[in-house]
């Protein structure tokens, strides 16, 4: 078994020791040392105190050695010395979702899709700490919001969505599924959700293999559908690893999104590098000998 090393994660505080070595031998040359009172008061009347036992000779110096210790242990303690953790486990709040919503006529014209935005604010709502993105695709795709934790901004821009804000006709989800792996590749997202609102216009065997590689890349696939689904899709959920949904399962998209992404993860292993910062134990020792500057000796 190879030794454990000790990193520091903040060594230019190394350079006060230097500073607090020629402090204290300044101080420790001055007559009196810290607290000179034999500049301050009559030196026969500190002779006599101490001939008498109410003056220590040795008090001051005994406070500077005790402060000086004191505050180079707390140097230390700053320079963040730490050991390396390779068994920890992490997950970085990169296992964003991005939604993807058709905005083509067929959709936005439709009597269902005020409900179909209700849907997406639930999803919002199940985030968590969980970054989201938005892309909004018609003809074409575009990135509405990029990954952010900003929930209130990504829901003010959700419910900006309408027929207008995606200039080309048509309903192409192959532009918007290629534009989320993409951004899902930029992102280095290890586990993510991708969550597709759409009517099945445009669903062929080129979106599922734009869903395959959404699942390779560590993500999910899922489905909202505006109407009843279609078998295409159980088909792209299932190749995308996720779940096909209707606008009556609200609470159904919140539990994915939330309590089922997190036991996804929990069951995936993340080796992060991670260093534990013995710093803040060290400061304990530097209130040793503060404490033995107020002990007091028996009468």
């Amino acid at each position: 078994m190879s030794g454990v090393e000790v990193t520091l994660l903040r060594p230019a505080w190394f350079l006060a020791l230097p500073v607090i070595g020629l402090l204290g031998w300044w101080l420790m040359h001055r007559r009196g040392g810290l607290g000179d009172w034999h500049k301050a008061a009559d030196p026969g009347l500190i002779e006599a105190m101490a001939a008498l036992g109410r003056v220590d000779p040795h008090t001051g110096r005994m406070a500077l050695i005790g402060t000086l210790a004191a505050v180079t242990i707390s140097v230390l303690a700053l320079s963040g010395p730490a050991i390396e953790r390779r068994d920890a486990l992490s997950f970085r709040n990169l296992d964003g979702v991005l939604f993807l919503v058709d905005t083509s006529s067929s959709v936005t014209g439709d009597d269902r899709w005020p409900a179909m935005l209700t849907m997406g604010r639930f999803g919002l709502a199940a985030l968590g700490t969980r970054p989201g993105g938005l892309i909004v695709y018609g003809g074409d795709a575009y990135v509405a919001t990029d990954m952010t934790r900003d929930h209130l901004q990504l829901g003010q821009t959700f419910s900006l969505i309408d027929a207008k804000i995606v200039p080309d006709a048509g309903s192409r989800p192959l532009r918007a599924l290629t534009l989320a792996a993409d951004l899902l590749a930029k992102a280095d997202v290890i586990a993510g959700d991708v969550v597709l609102f759409t009517d099945g216009a445009g669903l062929n065997p080129e979106t599922a293999r734009a869903a395959e590689r959404i699942a390779e890349q560590g993500a999910r696939l899922s489905l909202i559908s505006l109407h009843a689904p279609e078998a295409a899709f159980a088909t792209h959920a299932s190749i995308g690893g996720g779940k096909v949904f209707t606008l009556d399962q609200t609470d159904d998209l919140g539990r994915w999104l939330s309590e089922d992404a997190r036991t996804r993860l929990e069951r995936e292993v993340y080796p992060l590098l991670f260093w534990h910062d013995l710093g803040r134990y060290l400061l304990l020792f530097s209130l040793i000998p503060i404490l033995m500057m107020f002990r007091r000796e028996a009468a």
